[in-house]
């Protein structure tokens, strides 16, 4: 007797675009440690970009549909989206940022299955299009997830004053982000633990690479991982960078990533004379190499959600000197995994990079505890289960 198998929950994730930010990046790192025998993951996304990460979503086992269009041109695809899920049978959607928000909200008019959303940043970041779409339309979904306990603070005291009617299904859930911790790691500290399986003719990741990037073996390195936009405030970064190569010439700098950005950045470090320090190397597929050989994780930022790569940073032992933006300050605990500052006392993180680099032991616990913060309370595991409670509770109530 043949026995067929349970049907698969068909997970549709909506986005605008598939670049490598951090909210692109956790559909297809979620997707590999959920349970892929319950369930099926799609994405649909609108805006293509060459520097994309589509090839990840099909590796972790993600088909992925494009349906052409712009930010204001999505109003005009509401038709177009409902026929496709209807076709695909989709049980659930889940929308990532505003406006796959809001049109995964029209779409949920003409379709009868759950929404979920996850928002990524506080509301008050947002341009006012996208603000009063998304506040406008917000309680038209079944659950909002907020990365962290800021985010769903800045949800709640919008919705309080929502002109529309209030009740309805809406609920809001903290979930904050995960790091698969079993990938990222110390490169450095698995070859110290595994001296038998480890090559000794071969030289290692942070030696290789800092040998490609011409950084002296016994430099200092401190590095970001980002988007290159305005809410990053990368020429703070790289003021402070030029604060600390003054009196520590022998300092390097690492930005791993690209943005609009970019050109006004590279023309400051021209100008600075300190070019040779600064190593800019685009957006890399694979960051754990690059976070490897970084000593501390600055971040300069005006404002963030959960930013993904420090976590990753965090898991890979790098401390953290950063500004207490969104949701970091839920993450740092100023003195143990790292330094914090106010977002307008940025000039304080030269004083506690500098603490880090002269103080070796401190740096060493530090990075330890940055790994142990992401592993007891950040890991993809913890962030994945949170997911599929959601996905069930809501699915058991339509």
């Amino acid at each position: 007797m043949i026995t067929s198998l349970p049907k698969k929950t068909k997970i549709l994730h909506l986005i605008k675009s598939l670049g490598r930010g951090g909210a692109e990046k956790l559909i297809p790192e979620t997707a590999l440690v959920h349970d892929q025998s319950r369930f099926e993951f799609h994405c649909l996304y609108f805006y293509h970009q060459p520097q994309n990460i589509i090839d990840e979503l099909e590796v972790a086992g993600i088909k992925v549909h494009l349906i052409p269009s712009s930010n204001l041109g999505l109003f005009f695809q509401v038709n177009r989206v409902r026929s496709f899920i209807q076709e695909h049978q989709f049980d659930l959607i889940h929308a990532h940022l505003p406006w796959a928000g809001i049109l995964a909200r029209f779409v949920g008019k003409k379709v009868n299955i759950p929404i979920v959303y996850t928002e990524h940043n506080t509301w008050d970041r947002y341009n006012k299009v996208s603000y009063w779409g998304n506040r406008l339309t917000f309680k038209k979904q079944d659950v909002a997830i907020a990365v962290s306990n800021e985010v769903a603070l800045s949800m709640q005291l919008n919705s309080i004053w929502d002109p529309y009617k209030r009740g309805g299904r809406l609920k809001v859930k903290v979930v904050q982000n995960g790091v698969n911790t079993e990938v990222f790691h110390n490169l450095n500290s698995e070859e110290n633990a595994n001296p038998k399986e480890s090559d000794h003719s071969k030289p290692s990741i942070k030696y290789t690479l800092k040998k490609q990037l011409g950084i002296p073996q016994d430099s200092f390195v401190i590095g970001k991982v980002a988007v290159f936009r305005s809410q990053k405030r990368l020429w703070l970064w790289v003021e402070i960078a030029l604060r600390i190569l003054k009196s520590n010439p022998e300092v390097h700098f690492l930005l791993v990533g690209d943005g609009e950005w970019r050109s006004f950045i590279e023309k400051k470090i021209r100008e600075s004379g300190y070019e040779a320090n600064f190593h800019l190397v685009g957006v890399q597929k694979e960051v754990i190499p690059f976070l490897n050989i970084m000593d501390i994780y600055l971040s300069s930022s005006e404002f963030e959600g959960l930013p993904i790569a420090m976590l990753e940073a965090m898991a890979c032992e790098v401390p953290v000197v950063a500004t207490r933006a969104g949701g970091i300050g839920e993450v740092i605990q100023h003195g143990k995994q790292g330094f914090l500052t106010g977002i307008d006392e940025w000039k304080a993180l030269e004083k506690y990079c500098l603490q880090l680099l002269h103080d070796p032991k401190l740096r060493a616990a530090m990075a330890q505890a940055a790994r142990s913060q992401v592993v007891d309370n950040f890991s993809m595991k913890m962030m994945v289960n949170s997911l599929e409670a959601i996905y069930t509770e809501v699915l058991s109530e339509h």
